[in-house]
């Protein structure tokens, strides 16, 4: 019993200690959440212009959006063989590729982006940044600041950059949903002579099957948008962020009022995810598709009903296991109707890994329902 007392304390002490630690640094066992604060705007109904007086000046959406839209510029080195015919596969074949004699030179590259928070973050285009040596971000206000990457989507054409300056401005997103004739302006810098604006219309939504990335959801506008634009904002009347300018669609390499911007909430989500978790989190179920052309569906006797055509199905994947087969023609996913396969497949990769969802199916002419454990997608596959 001596012994014993003699430990009592000691052990009480500790135990003490040890709770007082945990209550001040909870962070010790816990590992710390990165949490990303993005404004996102109220929804309320615009004011109306009084009979016969309609909006005669945006500055008011430009000076509250303007400043959050930063100039990219990036550096890169490239390496060359000094003659020309050392690119020839034959005539290397006599060198030791070592010993090649190279030249360098470097490769300048301009583009937008878009602060989304004031802890630095900013979102851009994937392919203006890629492969890159050096990244700047220049304000509005003149400041400049080297770029870190944190992250890249080439499958959305999206990247996320992180710069350490203080008292940043930030863009404001927009809550409501976006319709055919509202009133949109691009902020970027346009073949480098510094930011400019320029104003247009929604032309259309969810926009696919452009062969631009693999997930499609393009905003169209008739804002033009030029080379240097890339990455910059597009926003509505109100200066809130509705999408991400990417693309143009041309023939001279200049505007022609066609241009595509990646949603908003599209880029919110792929920033969360690269911040959290180094890459973005896709809902997968592992099955090839086909689409069903009007001659398939006479043979899979589906009737008019739009649907997807089981072509393969990867073994032991998300579909395999929930019994899938190949042949099957997908009608509904949760219930709701298939409307085509870029749909489709951005509505599963919409679900997070390990939801339960429910899949409607025709299987030799029969109608019936499968459900499915999603599990997260590989890169490069469907």
């Amino acid at each position: 019993m001596r012994k014993v007392s003699y430990l009592i304390w000691p052990v009480i002490t500790g135990v003490l200690a040890a709770v007082l630690i945990l209550q001040f640094y909870p962070q010790l066992i816990t590992p710390p959440v990165n949490r990303v604060e993005i404004r996102e705007a109220a929804a309320v109904d615009p004011p109306m212009p009084a009979p016969g007086q309609g909006v005669v000046s945006y500055a008011d959406a430009v000076d509250r959006a303007a400043p959050a839209v930063v100039n990219i510029y990036t550096r890169t080195l490239v390496r060359q063989p000094v003659n020309p015919l050392l690119n020839d596969p034959f005539f290397r074949n006599f060198f030791n590729r070592d010993q090649l004699p190279q030249r360098e030179r470097i490769e300048s590259s301009l583009g937008s982006g878009v602060i989304l928070n004031e802890q630095g973050y900013v979102v851009t285009n994937n392919h203006v940044i890629s492969g890159a040596d050096s990244i700047v971000v220049a304000l509005r206000d003149g400041r400049e600041a080297l770029a870190e990457v944190v992250g890249l989507d080439p499958e959305t054409d999206l990247a996320v950059l992180k710069i350490d300056l203080d008292n940043l401005p930030s863009i404001t997103l927009a809550s409501d949903e976006l319709r055919i004739g509202d009133v949109a302006l691009a902020i970027g810098n346009p073949f480098g002579v510094g930011q400019t604006v320029t104003m247009g219309i929604i032309s259309a939504t969810g926009r696919n099957r452009l062969g631009l990335s693999t997930y499609e959801d393009f905003i169209q506008t008739d804002a033009a948008i030029n080379p240097g634009n890339s990455g910059g904002a597009l926003i509505d009347a109100h200066g809130n962020l509705i999408g991400i300018n990417t693309a143009i669609f041309s023939k001279s390499g200049g505007s022609q009022g066609i241009g595509f911007a990646i949603p908003s909430t599209l880029a919110r989500q792929v920033m969360q995810d690269l911040i959290n978790h180094g890459r973005v989190i896709r809902g997968w179920l592992g099955v090839e598709i086909q689409e069903l052309t009007p001659q398939l569906a006479e043979s899979f006797d589906v009737g008019d009903r739009p649907g997807l055509i089981i072509a393969g199905i990867f073994r032991n994947g998300p579909a395999h296991q929930a019994g899938l087969q190949p042949g099957d023609v997908l009608l509904q996913i949760q219930g709701q109707p298939i409307v085509g396969s870029r749909p489709a497949m951005n509505r599963i990769a919409g679900f997070k890994p390990g939801d339960v969802i429910e899949l409607g199916i025709l299987r030799n002419g029969h109608e019936m329902s499968l459900n499915a454990t999603v599990g997260e997608r590989p890169r490069g596959r469907n």
